[in-house]
Protein backbone atom coordinates (compact mmCIF):
# COMPACT_ATOMS: atom_id res chain seq x y z
CA UNK A 1 0.00 0.00 0.00
CA UNK A 2 3.03 2.97 0.39
CA UNK A 3 5.23 1.28 -2.18
CA UNK A 4 1.66 2.55 -4.32
CA UNK A 5 1.10 5.89 -2.60
CA UNK A 6 4.52 6.40 -3.40
CA UNK A 7 5.11 5.66 -7.15
CA UNK A 8 1.65 7.70 -7.42
CA UNK A 9 3.41 10.51 -5.59
CA UNK A 10 6.54 10.73 -7.64
CA UNK A 11 4.92 10.50 -11.05
CA UNK A 12 4.83 13.59 -12.75
CA UNK A 13 1.43 15.68 -13.15
CA UNK A 14 2.08 18.14 -15.76
CA UNK A 15 -1.36 18.12 -17.18
CA UNK A 16 -2.78 18.56 -13.79
CA UNK A 17 -4.05 22.49 -13.60
CA UNK A 18 -5.70 22.08 -10.24
CA UNK A 19 -8.22 23.89 -8.81
CA UNK A 20 -9.23 27.29 -9.60
CA UNK A 21 -10.44 30.10 -7.94
CA UNK A 22 -12.46 33.06 -8.71
CA UNK A 23 -9.59 35.29 -8.91
CA UNK A 24 -7.70 33.11 -10.76
CA UNK A 25 -10.85 32.81 -12.94
CA UNK A 26 -11.36 36.39 -13.03
CA UNK A 27 -7.90 36.99 -14.20
CA UNK A 28 -8.29 34.54 -17.10
CA UNK A 29 -11.37 35.99 -18.46
CA UNK A 30 -9.95 39.68 -18.31
CA UNK A 31 -6.50 38.22 -20.18
CA UNK A 32 -9.32 36.37 -22.69
CA UNK A 33 -10.91 39.87 -23.13
CA UNK A 34 -7.91 42.02 -23.50
CA UNK A 35 -6.27 39.20 -26.24
CA UNK A 36 -9.65 39.01 -27.99
CA UNK A 37 -11.44 42.34 -27.40
CA UNK A 38 -14.90 42.79 -26.93
CA UNK A 39 -16.17 42.39 -30.28
CA UNK A 40 -14.48 39.26 -30.83
CA UNK A 41 -15.64 37.36 -27.64
CA UNK A 42 -19.23 36.39 -28.44
CA UNK A 43 -17.49 34.72 -31.79
CA UNK A 44 -15.22 32.97 -29.86
CA UNK A 45 -17.65 31.77 -27.02
CA UNK A 46 -19.76 30.21 -29.89
CA UNK A 47 -16.37 28.49 -31.26
CA UNK A 48 -15.97 27.14 -27.88
CA UNK A 49 -19.00 25.92 -27.62
CA UNK A 50 -19.20 23.88 -31.02
CA UNK A 51 -16.64 22.18 -30.77
CA UNK A 52 -17.62 20.96 -27.06
CA UNK A 53 -20.62 20.15 -28.39
CA UNK A 54 -18.44 18.16 -30.96
CA UNK A 55 -16.45 16.48 -28.82
CA UNK A 56 -19.42 14.84 -26.60
CA UNK A 57 -20.95 13.85 -29.94
CA UNK A 58 -17.92 12.10 -30.89
CA UNK A 59 -17.33 10.34 -27.36
CA UNK A 60 -21.29 9.48 -27.19
CA UNK A 61 -20.87 7.88 -30.77
CA UNK A 62 -17.60 6.23 -29.86
CA UNK A 63 -19.05 4.83 -26.44
CA UNK A 64 -22.65 3.09 -28.61
CA UNK A 65 -20.34 1.82 -31.24
CA UNK A 66 -17.96 0.23 -28.40
CA UNK A 67 -21.15 -0.83 -26.70
CA UNK A 68 -22.46 -2.65 -29.98
CA UNK A 69 -19.19 -4.39 -30.99
CA UNK A 70 -19.47 -6.08 -27.14
CA UNK A 71 -23.21 -7.07 -27.53
CA UNK A 72 -22.19 -8.26 -30.98
CA UNK A 73 -19.25 -10.42 -29.52
CA UNK A 74 -21.65 -11.78 -26.82
CA UNK A 75 -24.31 -12.71 -29.12
CA UNK A 76 -21.67 -14.44 -31.35
CA UNK A 77 -20.33 -16.13 -28.28
CA UNK A 78 -23.57 -17.60 -27.55
CA UNK A 79 -24.39 -18.80 -31.21
CA UNK A 80 -21.00 -20.82 -31.07
CA UNK A 81 -22.13 -22.51 -27.87
CA UNK A 82 -25.69 -23.56 -28.95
Amino acid sequence: MIADLLTVCSQPRLLMIGPLGWSELLIILFLVLLFFGPRRLPEVAEAIGRSIKRFKKASRDIKEEIESHAKDEITEGEDKKG
